[in-house]
């Protein structure tokens, strides 16, 4: 399913965005405050965001099984590759927003 890939591409690409402003954010930590928890607050929209996308391809994905039976192989095995790597991903913006909620 091709929408899957593109949900992927799209999920990709919030938590990108995600971890660049949650590193903004922290580097403005300092010295503006006020642009940092802006940054930091993109940062969890983007997380957010990323859910959203997240639960539409689970739901494809059972939509498919309800209809046909079990997905082929191959994109459930796309799926939970790209699934692996959300979860780093997302891992990674959540240690960086946990940083600068320490202050």
């Amino acid at each position: 399913m091709r929408i899957i890939e593109t949900l992927s591409d799209k999920i990709e690409e919030e938590l990108c965005d995600a971890k660049d402003y949650a590193m903004l954010a922290l580097e403005q930590r300092e010295e503006r405050p006020q642009l940092a928890q802006a940054f930091y607050d993109l940062s969890t929209d983007e997380l957010r965001h990323m859910g959203i996308l997240h639960t539409e391809v689970v739901k494809l994905i059972e939509d498919y099984r309800r209809a046909n039976g079990e997905p082929p192989a191959d994109m459930l095995a796309r799926y939970e590759y790209l699934h692996g790597r959300h979860i780093k991903k997302a891992a990674e913006v959540k240690s960086l927003q946990a940083m600068f909620r320490e202050r």
